[in-house]
C-alpha cells in the first residue's frame, strides 16, 4: 500500500496556526493515520475488508485499553515558534525528536512574548508553581507590561551591541531574557503526541504551553480522528481513581465519611466535580479483540 492519505491533514499542510502574540504551530508533515493504526494492529496490508465501525472500534479498544504501539505508527512533524520558557517545558518530553535554531549561527529576531492583560494574575496561594484566577488591577498590570516591553527592548539593544562590537554570538545570546522567542522542527508519534496533550491540555499546565498543546491537538485529529475521538473519550474525558480514592467511593456509596484530608481530598473533589459534569456520548460498539 501506498502513503495514507488524508484530506483534512492535507488541506493543514504549512498553514501556520497562530498562538499567543507572535508564536505558531505548523503541520509540516505526517506519516501515518487511522488506517495505518488500525493495519498495524492487525498486522494486515492493503485497506483490509474490515467495515468503518470495525475500525473505528478497534481503534477505542486499543487505546482504552492501552495498546500503545499501533499509535506509534503514526508520525507528526511540526514546525513551531514559541517563548523560550515554554520550550523549556516543550523538550520535558523527551520521546520526539527536534532541531532547534542556533543562537550560535544566528542572529536571534527581536521578537518577545508580551503577556495579555488578562494574563496579568497574582502568584497561586496552593500551588507554589502557578498563577491565581485573580488578575491583577489592570492599572498594575498594565503598568507591568510597559515595564517589560521596555527592558526587553533595551536588552535586544545591548545584545545588537555586542554583536556590532564583535562579541562572538554565542556569548551575547546569553543576555536574552526567557520570553524570546525561539523556533524549532518537532517531530513525534501519536502515541507520545497524545501523552503531551494530556498533560499540556490539562487545566492544570501553564497558559502558554495549553495553548501550544490545543493548535497541536487540532492537527493530530486532522491527521487521525478517530484516534482523536478515542483520545478525547477515554482520555481528556476520562478519570483514574487511586486506591484510598476508590476506598473512599466505597464508603460514600455505603453511606459513610470520606476519610480522606488535605491536599488528597482537594485532588478527590476535583475528581468528582469533572465526574458531575460529564455529558453523556455514544460510546462506540468494542470489538471482543483486536482480530488479524
Amino acid at each position: 500500500m501506498g502513503r495514507i492519505i488524508v484530506p483534512e491533514a492535507e488541506a493543514l499542510l504549512d498553514q501556520e496556526i497562530k498562538v499567543l502574540d507572535k508564536g505558531f504551530v505548523r503541520l509540516v508533515d505526517y506519516l501515518g493515520g487511522d488506517d495505518r493504526i488500525v493495519q498495524a494492529a492487525r498486522v494486515s496490508y492493503g485497506s483490509g475488508t474490515k467495515s468503518y465501525r470495525q475500525d473505528r472500534g478497534l481503534i477505542h479498544y486499543l487505546l482504552r485499553n492501552e495498546h500503545t504501539s499501533p499509535f506509534e505508527q503514526v508520525v507528526l512533524t511540526f514546525h513551531t515558534k514559541m517563548p523560550i520558557f515554554v520550550a523549556r517545558q516543550w523538550v520535558r518530553h523527551r520521546t520526539a525528536r527536534l532541531n532547534e535554531i542556533s543562537g550560535r549561527y544566528s542572529i536571534m529576531r527581536d521578537e518577545f512574548y508580551v503577556p495579555e492583560p488578562g494574563q496579568m494574575r497574582f502568584q497561586s496561594t496552593d500551588n507554589k508553581q502557578a498563577r491565581s484566577e485573580e488578575e491583577l488591577d489592570a492599572e498594575l498590570a498594565q503598568q507591568m507590561i510597559a515595564e517589560m516591553e521596555a527592558d526587553q527592548k533595551q536588552l535586544y539593544a545591548h545584545y545588537e551591541g555586542m554583536i556590532e562590537n564583535g562579541l562572538a554570538r554565542e556569548i551575547a545570546r546569553g543576555n536574552l531574557p526567557l520570553n524570546l522567542y525561539t523556533e524549532w522542527y518537532w517531530q513525534i508519534d501519536l502515541h507520545n503526541l497524545f501523552r503531551f496533550m494530556h498533560l499540556r491540555m490539562d487545566s492544570h499546565a501553564q497558559y502558554e504551553i495549553r495553548v501550544y498543546a490545543e493548535a497541536l491537538a487540532e492537527c493530530a485529529k486532522a491527521v487521525a480522528p478517530i484516534a482523536y475521538e478515542a483520545f478525547e473519550e477515554h482520555t481528556l474525558g476520562g478519570l483514574k481513581f487511586s486506591r484510598a480514592e476508590c476506598e473512599a467511593l466505597n464508603l460514600m456509596l455505603a453511606g459513610q465519611a470520606n476519610p480522606l484530608e488535605g491536599r488528597p481530598l482537594a485532588i478527590f473533589e476535583e475528581k468528582l466535580k469533572k465526574l458531575q459534569a460529564a455529558k453523556p456520548a455514544e460510546t462506540p460498539e468494542e470489538p471482543a479483540a483486536p482480530t488479524s
